[in-house]
């Protein structure tokens, strides 16, 4: 499979990789449902066998159970992916809230690494910006320090727009940025995505399908019959008018992805890749089957037919 340079640094990632958002399951806020633990442990393994190099997760994700099974994963592996994971977002009194204070956050590491199995991560991440900037720049000031002692290879950041990664590249570079970006999501173009350009970041879009909206699977039917620990049930993409726009979507990307013998979540995937700025996209994969749907996505090139077809509809 394809890689490409993560930014300015050594590594070398998949155009694709797995995003175990959903192996969480469902007992949390922003859970996808039930699991099966044992489909998503196969996926891991599955997308390994196929080319995908790095897997990227969270400790929130499940209250630390999409980690556990991250690493339940890779005891059973040959090869070695490179882990990405989370921080910041954490339970206090029941809420989830952004903490970014240096003891809660290499208690979360320790507690990273112990679920996972391993003495250190390729990329630590804050997941969030806290609302106080203050706690943002001592955060970020204690991944400078998790770097420099060894406990991570390489720091990054999710959820942050371009004022706010620029407050904190003058306390420690900024290698990496994890947005959302899809063609339903699009506010990243504007101004962060030239940014990262701009600095040569590492940028791993996640939601690249539209949290499965354009996957080509979503139906009214089917998102009305969402299990109630499903938080695309509230989700604002799921929303109208959103709604009927990605269901439109879909059949201009089942139309392109016919011509290429694709689904419409490759053509969504492989149109979020096409943006220069963006190194690699998360996938989120929960079964074997779903990655192997997937992988045409890290080769496909879309044409200048294709793209104009989307910005028709996208009125772009």
């Amino acid at each position: 499979m394809e890689t490409r340079q993560f930014g300015n640094t050594d590594l070398h990632l998949s155009r694709i990789g797995v995003g175990a958002w959903a192996m969480g399951g469902g007992d949390w806020k922003f859970g996808w449902g039930s699991q099966d633990d044992d489909a998503s442990i196969a996926a891991i393994h599955h997308a390994i066998d196929r080319g995908i190099n790095w897997i990227d997760t969270a400790a929130v994700y499940g209250i630390g159970h999409s980690e556990e099974v991250v690493g339940r994963a890779l005891r059973g592996c040959s090869k070695k992916p490179y882990l990405f994971t989370k921080c910041g977002r954490v339970l206090v009194e029941g809420t989830l809230t952004t903490v970014l204070t240096e003891s809660s956050i290499r208690g979360e590491l320790e507690g990273s690494l112990k679920r996972l199995g391993v003495d250190s991560v390729e990329l630590y991440q804050i997941h969030w910006p806290a609302a106080d900037e203050k706690q943002t720049e001592v955060g970020w000031r204690t991944f400078a320090k998790l770097r420099a002692e060894g406990k991570v290879r390489h720091i990054g950041v999710c959820n942050f727009n371009a004022a706010q990664l620029e407050a904190i590249r003058a306390i420690a570079p900024v290698e990496s940025l994890q947005p959302p970006y899809s063609l339903l999501d699009r506010a990243i173009e504007a101004e962060t995505l030239p940014y990262c350009q701009k600095h040569n970041l590492g940028l791993l879009a996640y939601s690249p399908m539209a949290s499965g909206l354009l996957t080509g699977r979503m139906t009214r039917e089917r998102f009305a019959a969402l299990p109630a620990n499903d938080w695309r049930r509230n989700g604002r993409l799921f929303q109208e008018p959103i709604l009927t726009q990605g269901l439109g979507l879909v059949e201009v990307l089942r139309g392109i992805g016919n011509k290429h013998g694709v689904t419409p979540g490759v053509v969504a995937i492989a149109a979020v890749l096409a943006h220069p700025a963006v190194t690699t996209a998360i996938t989120g994969v929960r079964n074997p089957e779903q990655v192997e749907e997937l992988l045409p996505a890290a080769g496909l090139k879309l044409d200048a037919e294709d793209i104009a077809a989307i910005q028709r509809f996208l009125g772009a």
